[in-house]
């Protein structure tokens, strides 16, 4: 990232007086991961084009919790929970943005209860938005004509019902959307949810990445676009032990979208 993109946090906003139109909740894979880096990295140059106004929490954030709600740990849950409720009441958050499913799922389903209520929106949405404001540009670019076939992240879509948002912006970006047999309403786990993306697989005669992994390139596509970083890691290991990684790209539709522009 260049110098010239300062992310500030939102104790530095606190201590000029300012809140932010947005808090941008990096989640731990975004944070940690080094595939997951260059998402956040494109969705902040997406922000920053689009002049949004937005803040993290930095060193103040932490797990949301839903790794140790769906492994049945719901005491961690609550505590890792609760910590960062009083965090973003503290800040009086009122809206929060995220590249990560299982964070915008966990903050906008499971924190009202915990006391945290926030406008949450998975970054897709939050794109979407933006580019109906007119604030933020997306044009075909170098994915003109490409095939693109897109996962649905079970937290965006099947829990949440959000379908549309991400499909809009690949539409925008002028490709040609392929879908896979399972999609949507009868999309298929990529196979990290429920906290087995930290555990081995079972025992069994296949994994789901690899059974996901092939139906998306039954469909022939350039790149298979995700919109969670755990399906981004399950099906770039697909990918790979298919050998197609010459062949097709793994990509968050933030990174299309700021490499069609390449900001």
């Amino acid at each position: 990232m260049s110098d010239a993109i300062k992310v500030p946090t939102m104790a530095e906003y606190m201590a000029v007086g300012k809140q932010p139109e947005v808090l941008f909740w990096v989640g731990c894979a975004g944070s940690f991961d080094d595939r997951a880096k260059k998402i956040t990295k494109a969705f902040v140059k997406l922000l920053h084009n689009a002049k949004v106004d937005f803040a993290v929490l930095g060193t103040e954030e932490s797990c949301t919790g839903d790794p140790a709600k769906r492994a049945g740990n719901e005491f961690l849950f609550q505590m890792q929970a609760m910590g960062n409720i009083e965090v973003l009441n503290a800040y009086e958050v009122k809206k929060i943005v995220t590249a990560c499913p299982h964070c915008f799922n966990t903050i906008k389903n499971e924190y009202p209860e915990l006391g945290g209520n926030y406008e949450v929106m998975h970054h897709t949405q939050f794109l979407k938005t933006l580019l109906n404001e007119g604030r933020l540009k997306v044009e075909g670019g170098k994915f003109k004509g490409k095939r693109i076939t897109f996962h649905d992240p079970c937290y965006l879509g099947r829990a949440n019902g959000e379908y549309e948002a991400p499909r809009e912006l690949l539409q925008k970006l002028e490709v040609e959307l392929v879908e896979m047999k399972r999609c949507k309403t009868r999309g298929l786990c990529c196979g990290a949810g429920g906290a087995q993306m930290f555990k081995e697989s079972e025992a069994g005669t296949k994994d789901i990445n690899i059974e996901r992994t092939e139906e998306a390139l039954e469909m022939q596509p350039d790149i298979i676009a995700a919109g969670c970083p755990f399906c981004n890691t399950m099906l770039t290991d697909g990918v790979k032990g298919k050998e197609k990684e010459a062949d097709v790209q793994v990509m968050d539709v933030a990174e299309m979208i700021a490499n069609a522009e390449d900001l």
